[in-house]
Parts: C-alpha cells; structure tokens; sequence
C-alpha cells in the first residue's frame, strides 16, 4: 500500500485499484484538478494564531499560576514558554521548506524516520488527538452558547452534544465548498478573538493607570502563596506549553500557501511573539482586577475579570469565548483534513482520502473522515480521559521531529535549506522538551504508560495494512470498488502532480547544484526513489 502510494505520486495513477478507476484520467489528465495556492500571508498568520488561541487564556489561564506559586514566576513561565515555542518554530519552519509537503511533523518523520515512525505518529492522531481536541472545542462552544438559557443551572448534556455537532457538519460543509471560504472564516474569528483579548488587556493598562497594580509589584509579585517545588515549576511550564499547542499547524498546509518559503517563516515570525504578547499581556490584565486566590477560584476567568469591570457589557466575554471556539473549531478541522489528506497520499490510509473535488479542489473525503470521527467522540463520556492519555504522546513526537531535524543536517548536509538557522535552537528545545518529558513519565508513569501502549496499537495495524503487499486479491478488488464508489459520491480524483519546477525552486539557482533525494523510500521492498510530489 505504502509502495503503491509513492508510484502514485510519481507516475501519477492511483492505487490498488482497477484500470478503469475513474480518478486515473481525470486526476492526471489535462484538467488541471489540483490543490490551489490559496492561503496569504495573512491567512497563514490566522491559522497559527486561531489554532493556538482556543478557549484556554478566557476559560482559564489559571493552570499555570496554581502550580508557578506566585504572580511574578507565572509571567515569567508564559514568557520563557513564548521563547521555548519560538524556537521550535523557527525548527519548524527549517524543516518546512527542506520538506515542503503538506502533513507537518507525520511528513518530517516519515521521511526521515522511515514508514513505521510516521505512521504512528498519524495513527494516534487520526485515533484520539484530532477527534478528542475537536469535541472538546466544540462543546465547550456550546456551552457557552447555551449558558445564559440557563442561568440558574448546567445546560443539558444533550443540547450540548447536539449544538455541538450543528457546530462541526456547518464548519465541515464551509471548507468541503471553498479553501477561500474557510480562510476566511479563520480570518474573521481570529481578528475577532484579537479584538477580545485587546479589549482585555487595554481595560488593564486603564486599571494600572487607575494604580491597581498591587499584584505586579515585585514584592507582592513573587509573594508565594504555596510553598515552592520544582515538580509544580515543571508541571507550570507543562501547563504552558500545552497553552501554546497548536504553533506547528501551519506546516500541516504547506502545499497550499502562497509562496511558502517566504510566507511560512513570516507567519511564524508575526504569530509566536504576538501569542506571546496576549498570553503575557491577558495574564497582567486579569491580576490588575483579581487576587490571585480569586483567579484560581474562577472557572472562567474572562467573564469573571468582565463582570468586575465591564458592568451592563460583561456579556461581551461570554461571547467573545463562543465566537473564539468556533474559530478553534474551523482551524482545527481545516489542518487535520489536511494531515489526514497526507497521510492518505503516502499510503497510510485508505487512497480515497487523497483525493479532491474535481471542481472545488477541496479533500472533501478527508473533511467527511475528520468530521465523522470527531461526531463519534461526542458520543462518548471519557473525552477529556484520551486527552490526558495522548497529550504525553503528542508532546514527544514534537521532541521527535526536532530531533530529526539534526539527523538531516547530519545525513544529508547539502540538500538545499532557502532557511538554515543554528543547531542551536534544536538543541535548546529539546533540552526543554527532555525536562518536561522526563517529568511527565515520573509524575504519572501510568498515564504515560496507557498513551504509549494506544500508539503501539498501531504497529500491528502498520504491518497488516501498509507493509504487507500481496493482499488477496478478493480485498484488494473490494477496496477499489469501494474507493470507485466513493469517488462517485463525493465527486473526486486523485490531483494532478505538478512535476515542473515551482517559482521558488527557479529562485535557488545558487542551490540546485547542491539538491539531493530528500524523500527515500523506507519500504525494504521498493526501490529507492524521491517524491516529486513537491510543490
């Protein structure tokens, strides 16, 4: 499956099925059905600062201040963690333009790792991850879309799960019609969570002038309000990181920014220290008006900090949360499809997920997958359990990737990098990353222990699907009809593989002496060869 896929990408027909797939001709004919370049800069820019901003820094940003001790050790965390995601940004987006394929960190380690790494870096987020985070989002949407019907009381868990659900099929039938649509929604949400967060920090800087700033004052700042423990200074910083989560997404979508080796570095440039400004800035605001002991009793925190100051307007936070999960909702979805999209062209999933509208030019199959999986999660009652499972694994493969990034420069030193920054920056985060790793397996070896035993399920899976070849026949004619059948539902082909140079590989002329396969095949029985699936 796996070795088919590749030839599918090279010689441009499609797997495992019979000659008369109808994805063969109109996907590498002259119809020109590809993914578009549509994402600017602009939109590049939402993505990371929309996927990174959730409902987290409104509903409760008091994660880190309970477990830092004090307001002054809190800031600092959210600043240093800011630095700490910058750097593996600035890895990222190394990587991003060496391997220039939509997928992210499942592209980076396959190609670098080989198929099983890769894989099981897409097995558990296709399985928990991606689902797990979209229901969440969406439901905590709902609840505040919900809660002033019900003053008095908890919505019913049943609304909840159905507005929820209305949430994800409009969200997933806004990027099946247009890339353009969807970016624009993310766009719009962005700026608007933006302008919330501004409205926040602005009201605090009034309430500094107003000379209520007690809490930032450096004696009472690094006033310990419980005794001080390096085990709660690492799980603060833990807190943090995850509040950043999100920062890589762009690279999930390379393939469809507008001149990536440019945008792609840039978007990071602007996003990472602008989140970092909010975080920091949205964190100072809130003590301006709170104790630190009413932050931590909050359960949320922005509506809290708007009916102290914003009085007959306090209603403009509770929305402000809705209007930035639903923006959440339609990031998250935008790039999973996209990593789902990958992981489908490179053979790790059913073919049928690599294929777009013949019109449209959208991954509408990977779009269905993602919404369908994320449905059945809201069915379930132990969403935020596969969380605290899988957050530990999602982490590593962070340190991971990064990791890779070194074994690259090491193995192939001469390939063309258009950006090439210090093996410093690798270094120091994952020295970081290592700290928080190694606390995580001593302060819960046994939720640790569970994520690692979910992401080995996919070994087996691997095997029997992927590297196993001679199928039977009878399965492998059952899995062309039902891709053929699909196709004619949703309306889609395999996209055409552009193999002519793009504008920016034409602007390396001092580089292209030095190229060299990036993208071996990791398949003991296929020949080497490099994916000419660029963009």
């Amino acid at each position: 499956m796996e070795e088919k896929a590749r030839h599918r990408n090279v010689e441009k027909s499609p797997t495992g099925g019979s000659e008369s797939d109808p994805g063969r001709d109109a996907g590498s004919g002259g119809g020109g059905v590809a993914l578009k370049k549509e994402i600017g800069l602009i939109s590049a820019c939402g993505i990371i600062v929309g996927n990174i901003i959730g409902s987290g820094i409104f509903v409760s940003p008091k994660g880190v201040l309970e477990n830092a001790g004090s307001v002054g050790l809190a800031l600092i965390i959210w600043i240093v963690t800011g630095l700490i995601t910058a750097v593996g940004a600035l890895c990222y987006a190394e990587l991003g333009v060496t391997i220039p394929k939509s997928g992210g960190d499942y592209s980076y380690v396959k190609d670098i790792f080989g198929g099983l790494a890769g894989f099981l870096r897409l097995w558990i987020a296709v399985l928990v991850i991606y689902p797990t985070n979209q229901a969440v989002i969406a439901l905590t949407f709902s609840n505040y879309v919900l809660q002033p019907l019900f003053p008095t009381c908890f919505p019913p868990e049943s609304g909840l799960r159905l507005l929820a659900a209305v949430c994800l099929l409009l969200l997933t039938w806004v990027n099946c019609a247009s890339v353009r649509w969807a970016t624009r929604v993310q766009d719009v949400f962005t700026a608007g969570k933006l302008l919330a967060l501004g409205l926040i920090i602005v009201m605090g800087i009034v309430q500094i002038c107003k000379g209520q700033y007690f809490w930032l004052e450096p004696k009472n700042a690094f006033e310990n309000f419980q005794k001080p423990d390096i085990g709660l200074i690492a799980l603060a910083f833990l807190q943090g990181s995850f509040a950043y989560g999100g920062w890589n997404f762009l690279n999930y979508v390379t393939e469809e920014l507008v001149d990536p080796y440019k945008n792609l570095p840039r978007a990071i440039f602007i996003s990472i220290p602008l989140v970092t400004f909010v975080y920091v800035f949205a964190n100072i605001a809130y003590v301006t008006a709170m104790s630190p002991q009413e932050l931590l009793a909050s359960n949320a925190v922005a509506v809290t900090f708007g009916e102290k100051l914003l009085g007959v307007m306090a209603w403009i936070m509770p929305i402000s949360v809705a209007l930035s999960t639903f923006g959440g909702v339609n990031g998250s979805l935008f790039t999973s499809s996209r990593l789902f999209f990958a992981g489908a062209r490179e053979g790790h999933l059913p073919s049928v997920l690599a294929m777009i509208h013949i019109k449209r030019c959208t991954p509408i199959p990977a779009l269905l997958f993602t919404c369908i999986s994320t449905l059945l999660m809201l069915v379930t009652s132990d969403i935020y359990t596969l969380i605290n499972y899988v957050g530990f694994i999602n982490y590593l493969f962070y340190g991971v990737t990064i990791a890779g990034q070194i074994v690259l420069r090491w193995k192939q030193p001469n390939i063309a990098r258009p950006i090439k920054i210090s093996l410093l920056f690798p270094v120091i985060y994952l020295l970081f990353w290592a700290f928080l790793l190694v606390f995580s397996l001593w302060s819960e070896p046994v939720v640790c222990g569970i994520g690692l035993a979910i992401m080995l399920t996919g070994v087996p899976v691997y095997f029997l699907g992927v590297y196993w070849q001679h199928k039977p026949q009878c399965f492998n004619d059952f899995i062309a009809s039902l891709t053929s059948l699909s196709q004619k539902l949703c309306v889609v082909v395999y996209p055409q593989v552009d193999e002519s140079p793009s504008k920016e590989e034409e602007s390396l002329d001092d580089m292209k002496e030095q190229r060299q396969p990036i993208y071996k095949s990791t398949d003991p029985n296929g020949p080497e060869s490099t994916d000419s699936s660029r963009p």
